[in-house]
C-alpha cells in the first residue's frame, strides 16, 4: 500500500509565501513524475508545477516565477515552494506521483488534499 500524504497549507496574506510539502510512504520500489495540482472552487483541477527523477521541472505559466517545485529522492518527499501568492491561487492542492510499488505495479497516486487560501 502506498499513500501521498500533504502538510504546509493555510491560510496567508496577498504577497506571502506557504511551502506545502508531501511525503510518498508504503512499499515503494520507484517514484518517476511528482507534481502539484490544485482545484479552486467551480473549476477543474489544473496542473501547478512537475518534476521528473532526474530534477527536470515544468510549471504552469500563472506560477512560472513564484513558485518552485523540488524533491528529494532519499526521503520520497516534494515540496512546493509557493511566493508572491494572490487571491487567485486559492486552490485546494493536491500532491501527485506515479510510483512503482514493489510488486513492480505502475499506479498513479493522489495526496488527500490541503487548502491553501490567500486574503487579499
Amino acid at each position: 500500500q502506498v499513500q501521498l500524504v500533504e502538510s504546509g497549507g493555510g491560510l496567508v496574506q496577498a504577497g506571502g509565501s506557504l511551502n506545502l510539502s508531501c511525503a510518498a510512504s508504503g512499499s515503494i520500489f520507484e517514484i518517476n513524475d511528482m507534481g502539484w495540482y490544485r482545484q479552486a472552487p467551480g473549476k477543474q483541477r489544473e496542473l501547478v508545477a512537475l518534476i521528473l527523477s532526474g530534477g527536470s521541472t515544468n510549471y504552469d505559466d500563472s506560477v512560472q516565477g513564484r513558485f518552485t517545485i523540488s524533491r528529494d529522492n532519499a526521503k520520497n518527499t516534494v515540496d512546493l515552494q509557493m511566493n508572491t501568492l494572490g487571491p487567485e491561487d486559492t486552490a485546494v492542492y493536491y500532491c501527485n506521483a506515479n510510483i512503482w510499488d514493489r510488486t513492480l505495479n505502475r499506479r498513479n497516486y493522489w495526496g488527500q488534499g490541503t487548502q491553501v487560501t490567500v486574503s487579499s
